[in-house]
């Protein structure tokens, strides 16, 4: 990881953030040592920090043309041959090597549970070589989920701002599932301990919109999410009476509507 250095802080960073060409948002900072002004001249130290990018164009680029690939039907992902015992995990370093890559709508179509979720195991797993971020993909089921849990030294990149990397991977995996699973399967795909500190995030933001909606007695709009999420602030708010929720626009953007009860108004 680069290091920069300057007079303070925020001259390092500055320095830094110029010499790669991005901001702030988009990077990962780490304050290594603070200035010291020294004594008469002497002991005088610059500040150092250190800067990764947290989200590229070029990753940028990557994840948008691999929705556009899977959303034509024109992603081709390689097919294996495994024998994959009913296990509760499921570890894959790297791909097994491809002899052909047909199209998935041909070929990886209607696999039963545990084969389409070898395929997603390892389509994940290619993901996140291309955006230089590569993955040892951990698959596990809790409390009726099914985690693919993206273990990594780059987690900064495959979470990204505000977490929108992550869950361009959790709709990918979607999409994914669905079009090569014979029956219907959720996943949710993880990196480090994201998933619970976001779970924590909608309990607040489920709790501070119904506030807000009683308060003022209208809807509000919150920001497109993917379907668990959605469900995850449903569920909080299913046992308010005063207030209702629902679902609207089309994935990815899909979002939740909070809104009054008219019965209680």
């Amino acid at each position: 990881m680069p290091i920069y250095e300057g007079a303070t802080s925020a001259e390092a960073i500055t320095t830094g953030l110029t010499a790669l060409g991005i901001s702030k948002d988009e990077a990962v900072i780490e304050v290594i040592e603070e200035a010291k002004k020294g004594f008469l001249g002497m002991g005088r130290k610059n500040a150092r920090v250190s800067i990764e990018p947290s989200v590229t164009e070029e990753i940028s680029e990557a994840v948008s043309e691999t929705v556009e690939d899977v959303l034509v039907g024109e992603e081709q992902t390689p097919v294996v041959e495994l024998d994959v015992p009913a296990t509760e995990n499921v570890s894959l370093e790297q791909p097994a090597e491809q002899t052909k890559t047909p199209d998935i709508a041909d070929v990886l179509s209607d696999l039963d549970d545990e084969a389409a979720l070898t395929q997603l195991a390892l389509y994940l797993t290619n993901i996140t070589n291309e955006l230089n971020a590569p993955a040892l993909v951990k698959m596990e089921r809790e409390n009726g989920l099914i985690i693919f849990h993206l273990d990594t030294k780059k987690q900064g990149i495959l979470i990204g701002k505000h977490g929108k990397m992550l869950n361009a991977l959790q709709y990918l995996a979607q999409v994914f599932i669905h079009r090569v699973a014979k029956n219907k399967l959720s996943v949710v795909v993880n990196v480090g301990d994201y998933r619970q500190k976001r779970q924590a995030i909608l309990q607040r933001l489920a709790e501070r919109t119904a506030e807000k909606v009683k308060r003022t007695g209208r809807p509000v709009f919150l920001e497109p999410m993917p379907a668990f999420e959605r469900k995850q602030i449903h569920s909080a708010l299913s046992h308010d009476d005063s207030v209702k929720t629902h679902s609207e626009g089309d994935e990815p953007y899909r979002y939740l509507v909070v809104e009054p009860n008219k019965k209680y108004y």
